[in-house]
């Protein structure tokens, strides 16, 4: 299929799990894509595949987002690489493991610049020129942590629930400007996320949590996202029976509190 075809995505961190499988399942909807992530060698690898899936061209803009500094500069590359971006697609991140007390500032400033200032300062840039070209599309990896607390995560979850409140906004003001926003809400994923999480000091995880290696694949996840765009619907749930703590959250708020203490986090 085409679906994508003529459309130009840009991906941040797309180098593994759900943003390499989604820059996968974009090439074979015969996206232009724009892959943004660490680690060059790994994108040069992702390219290589995307065009054999059919992607017609790939640049890449290897960039640490949490260079909030720099990121005005990324934008407008990631814009002047094929002179229009009609999905972007904020999905890199970090998360956490550590109590709240124990977690050092500097954990979760970072935190904060790479699963939030880094997709509102892509957002800000890459918005208004959107607008001018008729319109686009923004998604964004929120999760389930940012629905509720999670033990070990107050970084993270903190985030997330941000990113909520600001592409919410956004999407409320500029809906009639043919601006539509996509949230992806994994829960568990079988990616490495948790093995580059951060302890209290900044190190990192360096596992593989029990959780997250039963999570569904990114394969699967990349279907769901990638259709969800097309269909430019407003969420997208992805993953297993852990998904049904979200109901549990709008419906029996006091029972999600008991159950969440109950979390067993790692």
């Amino acid at each position: 299929m085409e679906q994508f075809k003529g459309k130009v995505v840009w991906i941040t961190g797309s180098s593994s799990g759900i943003g390499e499988a989604c820059a996968y399942r974009f090439a074979e909807e015969n996206a232009t894509l724009v892959l943004t992530a660490l680690e060059p060698d790994v994108l040069e690898k992702v390219k290589a595949k995307c065009l054999q899936l059919g992607a017609p061209d790939v640049a890449l803009l290897p960039f640490d987002l949490s260079d909030t500094n720099g990121l005005n500069a990324l934008a407008d590359q990631a814009w002047d690489s094929f002179g229009r971006i009609d999905v972007l697609y904020n999905n890199a991140g970090i998360s956490q493991r550590s109590k709240t007390l124990d977690t050092d500032m500097s954990v979760i400033n970072k935190v904060m610049a790479v699963d939030y200032f880094a997709p509102v300062i892509l957002t800000k840039n890459i918005l208004p020129r959107m607008i001018a070209a008729g319109g686009g599309q923004l998604a964004v990896t929120t999760s389930i942590s940012g629905r509720f607390g999670f033990p070990l995560r107050s970084a993270y979850c903190s985030a997330k629930h941000a990113l909520y409140g600001f592409f919410e906004t956004v999407q409320a003001e500029y809906y009639d400007q043919n601006v539509r926003v996509t949230f992806v809400c994994p829960g568990r994923v079988r990616t490495n996320i948790s093995f580059y999480a951060l302890e209290r000091d900044g190190r990192q995880h360096g596992k593989l949590d029990a959780g997250q290696a039963g999570g569904t694949t990114p394969e699967h996840a990349a279907r769901r996202i990638v259709r969800a765009v097309y269909k430019r619907k407003r969420e997208v749930l992805v993953g297993k029976k852990e998904l049904i703590m979200l109901y549990f959250k709008r419906f029996l708020p006091g029972l999600t509190a008991i159950l969440t203490r109950k979390i067993k986090s790692m």
